[in-house]
């Protein structure tokens, strides 16, 4: 029998959710998703060192002043990343904007913009990257220009619930990645129930709630499930449009051998008796308000990428 890995890239697109070369030469994904949190740990890798010197030595020709040196080199180092990635897979890789910038949609867009240019100089087309922005409103908003305007793929991160995802694929956006891990991580602290199955985790309900939806009322945007804290999350959503996968379940699932059927299918979503809504701001802002889950983990989820990002920071400082 074949491995669940291969199971899984029979029905889904295999992303692996890391920043370092060796673990993607080593499961062959399609595509690979970054964040500042993996950039952070493979920059402390000593065989990336490299790769920081080459990011200050641009930021030091582009720029002068020092904070506009620090983050020109920043934007550099996800790029630098990005490219060298790409020599290894066949598809895309996502390349994050800074998180301090999610409810700033104009520097986002900006942000955005310098990023697929730098990208472009690298002879790199814009149909390679997936731009990964918070799901705040603001970030939806810059998501919705740069596809529309721009024909900039977007990748909208840090997605906890479902009118974020209605959102999302109103707006035109390429892809989402709700957080499977992190949507159990918070009824695991703050419920009764601590154990959870493929069947009844919410992180795997939620997904497939917005899977179905999505599918139902043929939107374009594709579902990418993230942030996985066990394989048997993984194995509830096999036939997701993507699931993006850590090295340590990659490894897992390539030495399972159970046969795992296919969880979501377009053909039953579209045979589903499910109302069809319209998200507007007001709205999205209400029901994330009434969204304890959702409001904790986005907020938290921007706090830790931009703690890692002032922790990059620090790295290219002290090689400036």
């Amino acid at each position: 029998m074949s491995s669940v890995l291969e199971q899984l890239k029979d029905a889904s697109v295999v992303v692996a959710d890391t920043g370092d070369f060796n673990t993607i030469k080593e499961f062959q994904p399609t595509d690979a998703t970054t964040n500042p949190s993996l950039i952070l740990a493979a920059s402390k890798m000593e065989q990336y060192a490299a790769l920081i010197d080459e990011a200050v030595a641009y930021a030091k020709e582009h720029a002068t002043e020092h904070q506009q040196v620090v983050q020109t080199a920043m934007d550099r180092l996800f790029v630098v990343f990005g490219k060298e990635i790409l020599k290894i897979i066949p598809g895309r890789v996502s390349t994050e904007v800074d998180a301090r910038l999610s409810y700033d949609t104009q520097a986002s867009i900006d942000r955005a913009l310098g990023l697929i240019a730098q990208y472009e100089k690298e002879g790199i087309a814009k149909e390679k990257i997936l731009i990964k922005l918070a799901s705040t409103w603001e970030g939806i908003q810059a998501a919705k220009f740069l596809e529309s305007k721009h024909g900039i793929h977007c990748n909208m991160t840090l997605l906890f619930n479902f009118e974020q995802a209605i959102a999302c694929a109103e707006s035109g956006v390429t892809l989402i990645s709700p957080f499977v891990g992190r949507i159990m991580d918070w009824f695991v602290k703050n419920t009764d129930q601590k154990t959870y199955t493929r069947k009844d985790d919410p992180g795997v309900l939620s997904v497939t709630r917005i899977f179905n939806y999505y599918k139902k009322y043929n939107y374009k945007t594709q579902v990418m499930a993230a942030s996985f804290r066990n394989t048997e999350e993984i194995k509830g959503l096999v036939g997701c449009d993507l699931l993006t996968i850590s090295p340590a379940l990659l490894k897992q699932l390539a030495a399972e051998t159970e046969n795992v059927p296919v969880a979501l299918n377009t053909e039953h979503a579209k045979d589903l008796d499910v109302a069809k809504v319209s998200i507007d701001e007001k709205t999205f802002r209400w029901a994330l308000n009434e969204d304890a889950m959702a409001t904790e983990k986005l907020a938290e989820g921007i706090r830790n990428f931009a703690k890692d990002a002032r922790a990059l920071e620090k790295l290219i400082e002290a090689k400036i």
